[in-house]
């Protein structure tokens, strides 16, 4: 059963729940919760604070202080009729200013919200340095949300834990789904594994939207303290990063009555495919698409490998500013494609490949360094690594690795490393050089940040990661 305005307006089913569950917990960030009456009323002020002061039509959020005020601020924004904008609490100064620049500053229009107006600008990574505003309109959240309980059933409709923050859309999309839906979501401030382990072992939150490295972090929690199995957690939906599929028994060892699903999207598509976990499965393999999504491979080399074009009601308006970013999406009519290539199996699931802008040309052959990073993730002692290619007069890019090591992890060196790739990549896919950064860097979504480690790997970023030499 899905809540009333539930096709609409993301917002819509609020008041509903207000009335017809006023004493559920909406929201709680460990700190302070809130009703849905309680929360219905918040917002209504905001909104009404918005309008009497004749705010623009875009709206700033802070998501420097709590998460839930936050949330808060980011639905009397949208109750109002106007965007909101949500900032990331890691940008720096000259950043903000930047990213504020591209805002549009018109005055707010007298009509309500409509299905198609845009309600949300998040941001994402540039080429520039300058994050990518992204508009999404009413809509394209309501079916996904709708596509959400479609494709994970009823457990999708139930407490949800969304411990990020809310500038990153998976995070925000989680909470809000948790609202839409009328069970409540628990958010954290600050990400803690102990704290959500603690929530969810509680049995009143069983469902989980996480990103490989907060699951990971979990798994290795539990195992230090010996926690038991955490029965009541029903749903874990995992998506932002590839997952480590070899980790996923120990996954389901911790959470066993839980069904375990990844799925892949982009912040300008929302849901494209999802699959079982499953650690026998191709890491290329990213699932079937979603209800209502259409895929088409444009252009396929003699492996069938092309770039993913889709076509689905979930789709973004634009980007704010209009920017010029090579790494921006590319559209064709009713068709999106963010630039991924890749391929379809034998058994209909699409395979990702890697993202066209890292392609690497070595020997005549192309690589892809997400391959590579697959391969490399998986050995017990990398926490995170990025490939990356270097000039080389002979071979046209060189190969080159840079890992960090895992807290617990066994003494790296750079013949382990090459002895594990060896065994798993064929030999013009294996990094040549090999380099250690124990500072890894992220973009403001969590995701490394793979320009800044090749500025520090050409020395053209002062100031920036430092990388040391593994031998």
């Amino acid at each position: 059963m899905t809540p009333p305005g539930a096709a609409d307006l993301v917002h819509a089913p609020l008041a509903h729940w207000a009335a017809a569950r006023p004493d559920v917990v909406a929201l709680d960030d460990g700190h302070q919760t809130l009703s849905f009456a309680q929360l219905h009323a918040r917002v209504g002020q905001v909104a009404r604070r918005l309008g009497q002061a004749g705010a623009p039509a875009t709206v700033w959020v802070e998501t420097a202080g709590s998460t839930l005020e936050a949330l808060v601020d980011f639905l009397g924004i949208i109750v109002s009729g106007r965007c909101a904008a949500v900032a990331d609490a890691q940008w720096t100064p000259t950043t903000r200013a930047a990213v504020q620049a591209q805002l549009p500053h018109e005055p707010a229009l007298a009509a309500g919200p409509q299905s198609l107006s845009a309600f949300y600008v998040g941001f994402t990574s540039g080429s520039t340095g300058v994050p990518k505003g992204f508009a999404r309109h009413h809509r394209s959240w309501t079916q996904s949300f709708l596509a959400c309980m479609q494709a994970f059933g009823p457990d999708a409709a139930t407490r949800v834990l969304a411990p990020g923050s809310a500038s990153h859309s998976l995070f925000l999309f989680g909470m809000m789904l948790g609202l839409w839906s009328g069970a409540g979501v628990v958010a954290q401030d600050h990400f803690s594994a102990a704290r959500a382990l603690e929530t969810l072992a509680q049995g009143h939150t069983p469902c989980v939207v996480a990103v490989p490295s907060q699951l990971l972090m979990m798994l290795d929690h539990a195992q230090r303290r010996q926690l038991p199995p955490i029965e009541g957690v029903r749903l874990v939906m995992i998506s932002g990063a590839r997952w480590m599929r070899e980790r996923t028994p120990q996954l389901r060892a911790l959470f066993p009555n839980a069904r375990v699903v990844e799925f892949y999207g982009a912040s300008e598509t929302s849901f494209i495919a999802w699959m079982e976990a499953c650690e026998a499965a191709s890491p290329q393999a990213v699932g079937r698409p979603f209800a209502g999504v259409e895929i088409d491979i444009r252009e396929p080399d003699a492996q069938g490998v092309g770039l993913i074009y889709v076509r689905s009601p979930m789709l973004f308006t634009d980007y704010v500013g209009g920017q010029g970013d090579p790494t921006a999406a590319l559209r064709d009519g009713d068709w999106l494609s963010v630039r991924d290539l890749g391929s379809i199996d034998a058994q209909g699931r699409l395979c990702l490949v890697g993202r066209q802008n890292r392609m690497l040309v070595t020997s005549g052959k192309n690589l892809f360094p997400e391959e590579v990073e697959a391969v490399l993730a998986a050995h017990p002692g990398v926490a995170a690594v990025s490939v990356q290619g270097l000039p080389d007069p002979v071979r046209g890019h060189q190969v080159v690795a840079v890992v960090q090591p895992a807290d617990d992890a066994v003494p790296l060196d750079a013949a382990s490393l090459g002895a594990w790739c060896r065994e798993r990549l064929e030999a013009f896919k294996l990094p040549r050089r090999w380099f250690v950064c124990c500072v890894w860097p992220l973009t403001p979504s969590g995701k490394t940040d793979h320009p800044a480690l090749a500025r520090a790997l050409t020395g053209n970023d002062e100031g920036g990661p430092c990388l040391l030499p593994l031998r």
